[in-house]
């Protein structure tokens, strides 16, 4: 009798064994296939002190020559005074290839951007425009501290915490400002996520852990303490838009 159940208890650990390494290798496998089609958003400023700057992250969709971001990560005023763009980092290393890029569409509600480049690249897949259940594990790969020593993807994995509408409460009243306080009258759903984010991972797409299919755009951490802390002490959670809000503006864009 006892070893009959040992037998059994050896068999089911091995099965179990067998399954958390299959489902290892098809994360593995997923990122592998996800990392060529997430890119750097950045400015190139002919008279900054560094003229190739990282300011986010982004992702390649549709015809492979339309780049997904958030619409913050893009909103800087270019001085016509000087040689300044927005460009797409592609690649990985230190030498990644730059695209010089065209804002082609944007909406400003749901901080999403679409840029457009003259040379294609693989694009992701975007899933359906129904929202994904809480409980639902995610990847996110994207630049969390930058390009300082070159171009290179990092991953994260999390679960899908909560929908919740796109309001993080404030501390003080001095933090409620005009936007907040219209976006606290009408505020959209977007997804809370059990992640670890950075500012750099704006943009960055959000994707199922057995497709890759993007289901959401990553667009916010919440700070616990100050900006300057989040690097030292991140609070874990992040906030994304659904992706059929990029669907809707590709749509509208006729793109």
């Amino acid at each position: 009798m006892f070893n009959f159940f040992f037998f059994r208890l050896v068999v089911f650990l091995s099965v179990f064994a067998i399954a958390t390494s299959s489902q290892a290798h098809s994360v593995v496998s997923v990122v592998a296939k996800v990392k060529p089609s997430v890119v750097g958003i950045g400015l190139y400023d002919a008279m900054g002190v560094q003229t190739h700057q990282l300011r986010g992250s982004g992702f390649v969709f549709g015809d492979g020559t339309l780049v997904a971001t958030n619409y913050h990560v893009v909103s800087v005023t270019l001085d016509p005074n000087v040689v300044q763009y927005l460009i797409v980092f592609s690649g990985a290393g230190k030498k990644p290839l730059i695209h010089k890029a065209e804002l082609v569409a944007k909406d400003t509600e749901h901080d999403l951007a679409i840029l457009r480049i003259s040379t294609p690249l693989t694009a992701l897949t975007l899933a359906t425009s129904d929202y994904i259940e809480d409980g639902t594990e995610i990847l996110l790969t994207g630049f969390p501290i930058g390009a300082v020593l070159g171009l290179y993807p990092a991953t994260h994995k999390g679960i899908v915490a909560a929908m919740t509408p796109d309001v993080i409460p404030t501390f003080h009243s001095q933090q409620l400002s005009a936007r907040v306080l219209e976006s606290l009258g009408n505020p959209f759903m977007i997804y809370q996520l059990d992640i670890t984010a950075y500012p750099g991972n704006s943009g960055s797409p959000l994707y199922l852990t057995d497709t890759g299919q993007v289901v959401g755009i990553l667009n916010k951490v919440f700070v616990k303490e100050t900006k300057e802390a989040v690097l030292e002490k991140p609070s874990g959670i992040s906030y994304a838009i659904p992706v059929k809000y990029l669907k809707e503006l590709a749509l509208k864009a006729n793109l």
